[in-house]
Parts: C-alpha cells; sequence; structure tokens
C-alpha cells in the first residue's frame, strides 16, 4: 500500500482493486477491472463501482474522464479528488498526472467571469510526449 497518502484502512476488494490499478502501467477501464478480479471472487458489476468510488473517494485513484478509465495516485501533495489534472499523449495515450504549484495556485484562486469560485477540478490536457514528439 502506498505511504503517500494518509492511511485508510481498505476493505478486502478495494485492496484487491487498488493493487490491479497501481501496477497497471496504463489506466484501466472498470469491466477490464472486473474481468480480472473475477478469479478473486469479485464477481458483480456493482462491487467494482464501488470500491473505485471509494478509493477515488480516499485519493488512492483517480478517473480520467475522458478514458473512462482509472489510474493510481503517485502524488503525495494531491489534494485527493478535488483537483486534479493529467497530461494525455494523443500517440501513445501515455496519462501523467500533473504536479505544478503555480497551476494549482492559480487554479485555487480563479474566479469565472460571474465571480463562481471553484472548490473542484478534473483538468485534461491533450498532446505529445517527450517520446513521440519528432525532434
Amino acid at each position: 500500500m502506498s505511504k503517500m497518502h494518509k492511511e485508510h484502512t481498505l476493505t478486502k476488494n478495494q485492496q484487491i482493486i487498488f493493487d490491479l490499478i497501481d501496477k497497471s502501467p496504463e489506466p484501466m477501464k472498470a469491466y477490464s477491472i472486473l474481468f480480472s478480479v473475477q478469479k478473486k471472487g469479485i464477481n458483480a458489476p456493482l462491487q467494482v463501482y464501488r470500491a473505485l468510488d471509494k478509493l477515488v473517494e480516499i485519493g488512492k485513484i483517480h478517473k480520467i474522464e475522458s478514458r473512462n478509465a482509472f489510474i493510481a495516485c503517485h502524488n503525495s501533495s494531491c489534494q485527493v479528488a478535488k483537483a486534479t489534472a493529467f497530461s494525455i499523449c494523443e500517440i501513445c495515450e501515455k496519462v501523467t498526472e500533473i504536479s505544478s504549484t503555480g497551476l494549482s495556485k492559480y487554479l485555487t484562486n480563479f474566479k469565472d467571469k460571474d465571480g463562481m469560485k471553484y472548490s473542484k477540478y478534473n483538468l485534461e490536457f491533450f498532446g505529445s510526449c517527450k517520446k513521440c514528439t519528432p525532434k
């Protein structure tokens, strides 16, 4: 279990699902997760979704909205599920969580033209990673 986040006692299902996502080199979709954990006794989609919802809530994983997939959080300064930003390579599909104090500070103080102050955000930036950018 990652020591980066405040420790929560995970249920058996949450631990199995977190371990699977944590070991995955790429974001995982819920049905891929279900298929992978069936041999460990987790057979119902509802069991997977409950575990995923709780893991997102406590900040162990993040949902990549555009991919409808989940990735483990390895950022110790992450504000749980309230403030996430990801870079996504449009060529190789690599997803990386962005840790930028400048971006976080800007977004924390951001208000729109009507004065709405935001308490939560989930940003996804698309481009090409260093490996896929032509030299």
